[in-house]
């Protein structure tokens, strides 16, 4: 088989499995008609994807996605679609992470209510281990836009895309966006998708746990949960790497079989 038409079979798997994780995140109400997931170009390391400027649920075709080169976050060809404003987020990322390949950002209420308190947001779990016994990042834009722009919290420039992916590195792969939202890094789609899911169910799990505390616990006893240690969380991102396929497989099964979706890459 000559080389460029296999990259263009392998391109169109990951065309498919990133029409799949949109359709998943939509199903499990980590993204809704806002956020979005892109995936690193398997092929060409200075191009990432996303879909146009539509709802993740409605993305059904290679035709809604877009190539966008990394070094500008501009479209690799001329498009008449309108992107995402929001994609320095993922180019300001893949330029600074060579090891990120894919990148899932959510406005999950789950996860808001920690992006705007002293509550930090960590493992609380075997299958959010991938958040650490210290937490996620926070990144709060007004340190870092520039005034002549507006405050409507959106990371629309390349100086507040490049400050938020700063904030990751071998020990944070989730950062909360203040007043907005989080962002998550990943090696693959598939792992992208699952993290992206526990970490909306981990909010939901740590803020049940500190309401019970709350009530039947001494006061100021919320801040002590029994959350898991360095090492519990280290052993417990290893574990959801090893078995990502099986709720990969689960999800996909699932939105195919949901007449809401549709996928013809």
């Amino acid at each position: 088989m000559a080389a460029t038409e296999s990259n263009a079979l392998l391109l169109q798997a990951y065309n498919r499995k990133f029409i799949h994780g949109c359709h998943i995140l939509h199903q499990s109400r980590v993204l809704d008609a806002f956020g979005h997931l892109s995936f690193r170009h398997p092929g060409q390391h200075d191009v990432f994807i996303m879909s146009l400027s539509a709802a993740p649920g409605t993305i059904s075709s290679p035709k809604d996605l877009i190539a966008y080169r990394v070094g500008d976050a501009e479209p690799l060809e001329p498009t008449p679609y309108k992107g995402y404003e929001e994609r320095r987020i993922h180019s300001e990322i893949y330029k600074l992470h060579k090891n990120v390949n894919a990148i899932v950002h959510s406005h999950s209420e789950a996860v808001v209510p920690y992006t705007i308190s002293n509550a930090p947001l960590r493992a609380c779990y075997h299958m959010a281990g991938f958040l650490g016994a210290r937490g996620a990042a926070v990144f709060d834009i007004a340190e870092h836009r520039d005034p002549a722009l507006g405050a409507d919290m959106l990371v629309r420039t390349e100086k507040t895309g490049s400050a938020l992916a700063r904030t990751f590195d071998e020990t944070n792969r989730v950062t909360l966006m203040r007043g907005h939202g989080f962002t998550l890094v990943a090696d693959s789609i598939e792992m992208a998708v699952m993290w992206a899911i526990y970490t909306q169910k981990n909010a939901l799990i740590q803020t049940t746990a500190a309401t019970l505390q709350s009530l039947y616990g001494p006061a100021g006893s919320a801040r002590d949960l029994h959350l898991l240690d360095n090492e519990e969380a280290t052993l417990a991102e290893d574990m959801t790497k090893r078995t990502v396929q099986r709720p990969w497989q689960l999800w996909v099964r699932e939105v195919e079989a949901r007449g809401l979706y549709v996928n013809t890459a």
